[in-house]
C-alpha cells in the first residue's frame, strides 16, 4: 500500500463519535481539545439538518466540547452551498427546520411554494401530510428534487426514527423522480467541508461509526479513513462490505494521540 501523508486535517461525524444520545463519549473532550490546541484544521461533520451550527456549538459546549461555530459542518450548508454553486439566487420550497431555512436564507435564497425552483427535503420532527403533497406537486410541475441526506432512520432515546431518506422515498415512490442527496455519503460534502477550512483531501482523516455514510464518503473523497465502533457499526458488519476504513479503533479515545 502505498504511503499516506502525515495527517494534516481531521475530519470527524458527530454522533456515534463525540457524543451518543446526548451524552459525550469518552476521549471526546480530550480529542477536542488536542485539535483546538495543535491549530491544525478541523471539522465536526453531521447529515443531521434540523440544527444551525450556532446551535450545536451551544449544545455541545453544554456537554464540554468547544467546538467553533467555523468548525461545524452540516448536510444543511453543504446543501446551500451546492445550491448557491448551481443556482445563485434561487427559489425553493422546503420541508425541514431552521439548520435548513438559515443555511438557504444565508445564501440569498427566496423560500416560496410558488413555482419554485428547487424542492429541498430536510430533517424534521413534525413531517407533514399536507408539505409532503405540496412537494410531489411541486416536483410533477418541474421543481427540481434536493434532498440534505439520505439517512433513512435517525437515533434518539426511544429507539430509531423516520429520517430523511425515508421520507425522501415516498415522494420518489409518488413522483418518479430521485433527490440529488448532498450530504454523506455524497464526498461533496467532504469537498466543501474541505474547502471552507482550506485543507486538502490527500492529507485529511475523516472519522465516523458508519461504513454506508462516514467511510464511504472519506474514502471517495481521497482521505484515510477511521472508524469507531461506539456507535451503529459493529465488527462484524464492516467484512459485509466491500470497502474497508484505513483504520478500526474502539473509540475516539484512541485517535487523541494521533492528532
Amino acid at each position: 500500500m502505498a504511503e499516506r501523508r502525515p495527517i494534516e486535517s481531521w475530519l470527524t461525524d458527530m454522533d456515534g463519535v463525540l457524543i451518543h444520545e446526548g451524552v459525550p463519549i469518552p476521549g471526546a473532550n480530550a480529542f477536542v481539545k488536542r485539535l483546538r490546541d495543535s491549530g491544525k484544521p478541523f471539522l465536526v461533520l453531521t447529515n443531521n439538518s434540523i440544527y444551525t451550527a450556532r446551535d450545536l456549538h451551544a449544545r455541545l459546549r453544554r456537554m464540554d466540547l468547544d467546538v467553533p461555530v467555523g468548525n461545524i459542518w452540516t448536510s444543511a450548508l453543504a446543501t446551500a452551498k451546492f445550491l448557491e454553486d448551481q443556482r445563485p439566487g434561487g427559489t425553493a420550497y422546503v420541508i425541514g427546520e431552521a439548520g435548513l431555512t438559515t443555511a438557504l436564507h444565508d445564501i440569498g435564497y427566496v423560500l416560496t411554494d410558488h413555482e419554485p425552483d428547487y424542492v429541498v427535503l430536510g430533517e424534521t420532527r413534525t413531517y407533514s401530510f399536507e408539505a409532503m403533497t405540496k412537494a410531489v406537486r411541486l416536483i410533477n410541475d418541474g421543481a427540481r428534487f434536493i434532498c440534505t441526506n439520505p439517512d433513512e432512520t435517525g437515533p434518539s432515546a426511544e429507539g430509531p426514527l423516520p429520517a430523511t431518506g425515508a421520507v425522501a422515498a415516498l415522494i420518489t415512490k409518488a413522483t418518479g423522480k430521485k433527490p440529488y442527496f448532498a450530504g454523506k455519503p455524497n464526498p461533496l460534502m467532504m469537498r466543501t467541508g474541505l474547502n471552507a477550512i482550506g485543507a486538502h483531501s490527500e492529507s485529511s482523516a475523516m472519522i465516523g461509526d458508519r461504513m454506508d455514510t462516514d467511510v464511504l464518503a472519506g474514502l471517495e473523497a481521497g482521505m484515510q479513513t477511521f472508524l469507531v465502533l461506539t456507535g451503529l457499526t459493529t465488527p462484524a458488519e464492516i467484512e459485509r462490505y466491500p470497502f474497508r476504513p484505513s483504520e478500526v479503533v474502539d473509540s475516539i479515545a484512541d485517535l487523541v494521540d494521533r492528532v
